[in-house]
């Protein structure tokens, strides 16, 4: 139930698609961007959430059945936030309040979210978009560390790409920051220093107004950090999870999707059930025809 906070925008009306139609595109061949990063010990993440760690318990020879067989197995601890993840709407408040109105520290008696956890994230089979912003700014590589990408960035792209944004899309924002991810030194993607670039407010509002379901970006915190204010005020994060019940998506890999120029696709995530978490680990897919 909505509270006094904005309620989520109507997504459009959806055209019917035969199963057999799909299951024949699909049958003729169809190209897959990965946009999920790997996990692994070390790599860079917010200083907010706990680290990822993978160990095995069990290793081959520890015990060896009568038939010569062995099985190894692993143990995974991690912050619901760390790699490519998804935001749910619990995670982020405004002067007490979650997206739907209700108290958001009485929201999370028991140690969990019942009404906006992780587990509420639709599994999402939606038309994508892609807005690989430095790309049209003339600066392919990336944008500068710390630069805010305005309404206006996000029209010229738009419009250079050729394309337009639905109500009910997923749109994910190319700033280039990807690029620094695998940076041996881990604080460069980071970037407590030199700032991130991003979304700001305003590039926020700019989104919740065109109804998307869901935003992301190549960046650790989806929008614009300035130089050396780390994670201290999140602006987008309030409009796009409080006010307008839209999820983010961080840390997503987008260079070769923006390299293949490709900035429609059917978008495919598939959230965790964590019962009453903050957010999940998603392996996002960019799905296009042609094999």
């Amino acid at each position: 139930m909505k509270g006094a906070f904005n309620a989520r925008p109507e997504t459009e009306d959806r055209v019917h698609v035969p199963d057999d139609v799909l299951i024949e595109a699909v049958a003729q061949g169809v190209r897959v961007f990965d946009l999920g990063r790997v996990l692994f010990v070390g790599m860079p993440q917010s200083p907010n959430h706990p680290h990822y760690w993978h160990a095995l318990p069990r290793r081959h020879g520890d015990m060896v059945r009568a038939d010569g067989g062995s099985a190894s197995n692993d143990i995974i601890t991690m912050g619901t936030h760390v790699g490519t993840h998804i935001d749910a709407l619990s995670h982020v408040s405004q002067d007490g309040r979650l997206f739907d109105g209700s108290d958001a520290y009485e929201a999370s008696s028991g140690g969990r979210f019942i009404e906006l956890g992780a587990h509420t994230i639709p599994a999402m089979v939606r038309r994508g978009v892609l807005l690989d912003v430095p790309a049209a700014l003339g600066t392919p590589e990336g944008c500068p560390p710390g630069y805010e990408i305005t309404p206006d960035d996000l029209e010229v792209t738009l419009e250079r790409q050729g394309g337009s944004i639905a109500a009910g899309d997923v749109v994910l924002i190319r700033s280039g920051w990807g690029r620094h991810f695998d940076n041996p030194d881990r604080s460069v993607f980071i970037g407590g220093e030199s700032g991130v670039p991003g979304v700001g407010e305003a590039g926020a509002r700019w989104l919740a107004d065109r109804g998307v379901v869901a935003a992301g970006a190549d960046t650790i915190a989806f929008e614009c950090l300035p130089p050396g204010a780390g994670h201290s005020v999140l602006p987008a994060h309030r409009v796009l999870l409080v006010n307008a019940g839209i999820y983010i998506m961080e840390t997503l890999d987008l260079e070769e999707l923006a390299a293949q120029r490709v900035h429609e696709f059917v978008f495919v995530a598939s959230p965790l059930k964590f019962y009453g978490a903050t957010g999940s680990p998603v392996r996002p897919l960019a799905v296009t025809s042609g094999a």
